[in-house]
């Protein structure tokens, strides 16, 4: 399996993994139906020449994806270019222990086609099913990933912290792949502590930007521009940026409009609130032809400066499978290519491309060999070679505790 080319904006799909009835003709498919459609929507999206494919993390009813690893494991087997990532990872409620084994692994299984989304996700009752308290969601997502990037960088550690039981000398296994830890996105729909995050480890910044208008999502991407500079890591138009976004396609924009209505007004994810009108005019949620979707979408670059990463939301609301297949043919072919030469023209030079395994391979390491973890002689818990990273004091002002040397 090769990895994907790097390139200036990675476009792709997410599903949040709903299970919903079609409400043109009542039939609710069952969890395997849906787990298996969305397989083949997921293979489907390289085969229309898409660049990622992205599952959310539930663990209730009406969602099926309670094991993002799994799937994209059997995912990753079943297709060669494709990116699988997740939206999200819940870095609140899974032990940091866990997600660095699991998704270290699905990096090795992928050939480091693959990246993660961390957030807080948006069901309460998860907390308590996990054993935390969601008063302490931030706290805990604070420290959850504190331990995690150490884990990934450092081969033998020691950890104490207020949420979990102390470490002493644990190697998590496996070490990532080429000594490179996984790309990690932090995704937030209104919460800047979130941005501060991402920009303090120089990470990207997911703006899930699909529920509200594009001014708050502006405030919170200047903010994370602004302090990825602060630390260090680069100019602020450098930082990595990813959007969501929500569209239905026809040839003809009033039948995407009738089309879409039904599944729209009966969604559980929309709330029976605002009008598709309304709603598609406060959010990015696009219904008509392919041309009003790249109109749309090609001004995102306006509104949010030059990005990284761009994600549709197609496979919901009880739409069959054959319609979702029916979308990305029209994203695949009439909407894709355009966006990419539009995003591309007059893209600055000092504008990094969408984050790949092999360029931050390359970055790490230049021309030389990788670092691959072999267990060490001497103890049982480590590993030979020299890990580049080291625990060093926050910079003034940080609520964080780690940072890489030289950063």
């Amino acid at each position: 399996m090769s990895e994907q080319a790097g390139v200036p904006v990675q476009f792709g799909i997410m599903s949040v993994s709903d299970i919903t009835r079609d409400p043109t003709t009542g039939i609710t498919p069952s969890e395997q139906e849906r787990i298996k459609a969305t397989l083949r929507i997921a293979t489907h999206a390289e085969e229309v020449g898409l660049d990622v494919f992205a599952i959310g993390e539930h663990h209730n009813p009406p969602f099926w994806s309670s094991s993002p690893t799994t799937f994209l494991a059997a995912l990753a087997a079943q297709t060669e270019r494709l990116i699988v990532s997740t939206s999200t990872t819940l870095i609140t409620t899974n032990d940091p222990v866990r997600i660095a084994e699991e998704y270290a692994m699905l990096q090795h299984v992928s050939d480091g086609r693959m990246d993660l989304m961390l957030g807080r996700g948006n069901t309460g009752p998860v907390y308590p099913w996990f054993g935390q308290d969601i008063r302490q969601g931030l706290p805990l997502a604070i420290e959850n990933y504190a331990l995690l990037h150490k884990l990934w960088r450092e081969d033998v550690v020691d950890w104490e912290g207020k949420f979990r039981t102390p470490l002493q000398g644990f190697t998590s296994t496996p070490r990532p792949l080429d000594g490179v830890a996984p790309f990690v996105w932090h995704g937030s729909i209104r919460t800047p502590e979130i941005a501060e995050q991402a920009a303090y480890y120089g990470d990207g910044f997911f703006a899930n930007n699909i529920f509200w208008p594009k001014e708050h999502y502006q405030r919170l991407i200047e903010l994370y521009r602004q302090r990825y500079a602060h630390y260090g890591h680069g100019a602020p138009e450098q930082a990595i940026v990813g959007l969501g976004g929500q569209v239905f396609m026809a040839a003809k924009s009033q039948d995407a409009v009738n089309r879409f209505r039904p599944y729209f007004d009966n969604a559980p994810v929309y709330g029976h609130g605002p009008s598709m009108e309304d709603f598609t005019e406060m959010t990015p949620l696009t219904v008509g032809s392919p041309q009003q979707v790249i109109d749309r979408y090609a001004a995102m670059r306006e509104h949010y400066g030059d990005y990284q990463r761009q994600l549709f939301l197609i496979d919901h609301a009880g739409l069959p499978l054959k319609t979702v297949l029916e979308q990305l043919d029209i994203l695949g072919s009439e909407v894709v290519p355009v966006l990419r030469k539009e995003l591309a023209k007059d893209r600055p030079a000092n504008v990094p491309d969408a984050p790949t395994h092999a360029s931050r391979v390359l970055a790490e390491f230049g021309d030389g060999p990788t670092r691959q973890a072999r267990p060490g002689a001497n103890r049982g818990d480590n590993l030979t070679g020299d890990s580049p990273y080291q625990d060093t004091p926050a910079p003034a002002g940080s609520a964080f505790g780690l940072s890489r040397k030289g950063a």
